[in-house]
């Protein structure tokens, strides 16, 4: 992808991106592992005291509705899952990254776009074409080059947030003036520097890319079309976002995946409000 202007000549180093949550990233790591036993994830998770606490917090929330509160890691991989969890710590793991920037109501708009997307392409996944739990952890972190970028400087990404009207693949430019990377870039390069599985990389790469005409549905056009829907019912990465219309989306879908939205946009909005409000609770 060309970039302009004088900040393109910088180099990736120049960004100097803190670290991400270390346990998160070794939780995405060992999504590759087929092999991973179930106590290499608990014992992971439980390193981190505090990291183990916050995604206990959330694993016994009301948006999971255990019927029995998990008090331990393994108690919480036994009750939901090893997958689930996983996509849990990711969500931990980008609050915890986004940090001091979610001060700025753009960042906790773009927190709350993040959120919707992964809601929305774990509802898709209903139909049992793909993974519930893969969808979920590839839409939470389709745009982690943006969280990434927001980390770095949080003011300056926030006013362009707030200033910047055009559609979501416009914004694109204005991050490349603005940091000499875009955030399709930058996640790209943040799946290859955090040696995390390459079928996120088209994930975090191509979500803004116009969706395949040749009929393919896996996890990329999946969440292509997650991340529009969430623009399209209100839960936009930044306020000036000119969305596809919600009904031009849903004849985007596949017929069986079209049956698992309601036909109204104000409806998911809300259904997504309720869980959205349920995480933020923790």
């Amino acid at each position: 992808m060309d970039r302009s202007g004088q900040a393109a000549n910088m180099p990736w180093a120049y960004l100097r991106l803190p670290p991400f949550p270390r346990v998160a990233v070794k939780v995405l790591q060992l999504a590759k592992n087929e092999n991973m036993q179930l106590h290499q994830l608990c014992e992971l998770i439980s390193s981190d005291s505090a990291f183990a606490s916050e995604v206990l917090t959330v694993a016994n929330s009301v948006l999971y509705a255990p019927r029995y509160p998990s008090t331990s890691i393994m108690q919480a991989v036994a009750v939901l899952g090893a997958n689930t969890l996983q996509g849990m710590c990711v969500t931990v793991g980008i609050r915890a990254y986004l940090g001091k920037a979610m001060s700025y109501p753009a960042m906790q708009s773009l927190w709350r776009h993040n959120l919707a997307c992964a809601m929305v392409a774990q509802r898709l996944a209903g139909t049992g074409s793909l993974d519930k739990d893969q969808a979920y952890m590839s839409g939470i972190l389709h745009d982690v080059g943006r969280v990434a970028l927001a980390v770095i400087q949080p003011k300056a990404y926030a006013e362009l947030l707030e200033r910047h009207h055009g559609s979501a693949a416009t914004m694109l430019e204005a991050e490349r003036e603005l940091f000499g990377w875009d955030h399709c870039e930058t996640g790209r390069e943040l799946i290859e520097s955090w040696k995390l599985p390459e079928s996120f990389e088209a994930i975090v790469a191509d979500h803004l890319t116009p969706r395949r005409e040749d009929g393919t549905w896996d996890v990329v056009e999946l969440v292509k079309l997650s991340c529009a829907i969430a623009s399209a019912v209100g839960y936009a990465g930044f306020p000036g976002c000119e969305a596809t219309p919600y009904t031009e989306l849903l004849d985007e879908l596949p017929e069986a995946e079209r049956a698992l939205l309601p036909a109204e946009a104000a409806l998911l909005k809300d259904e997504l409000a309720e869980c959205i409000h349920a995480v933020e609770l923790v």
